[in-house]
């Protein structure tokens, strides 16, 4: 997940959900071309309702990310972000 930063155009630092989905994915996708287990993904989180990283189910833009962005270093998924990708890699682990 550290690879995908980038500077938003209100200056927050910060990544976009679809971005870090699309990265999960190559992974699995990887893993199955090869016919080795993915063992796992490292991903930044928090339990807050941050407005750190930019899309998902709540549609995140660049003008909302001041509205709680409180990350002292990287941004970090909120609640639901972290939520919907835990139910995708569900999924992805199930195919």
């Amino acid at each position: 997940m550290h690879g995908n930063t980038h500077e938003s155009s209100t200056g927050y630092k910060t990544r976009h959900f679809d971005r870090i989905v699309d990265e999960v994915q190559g992974f699995f996708e990887v893993h199955r071309a090869l016919g080795t287990h993915p063992g796992g993904i490292h991903v930044e989180i928090t339990g807050e309702d941050v407005t750190e990283c930019l899309g998902g189910a709540q549609d995140i833009s660049d003008h909302d990310l001041g509205g709680r962005y409180e990350t002292a270093c990287d941004p970090r998924l909120n609640t639901q972000q972290s939520l919907e990708l835990a139910f995708l890699v569900a999924e992805m682990l199930r195919d």
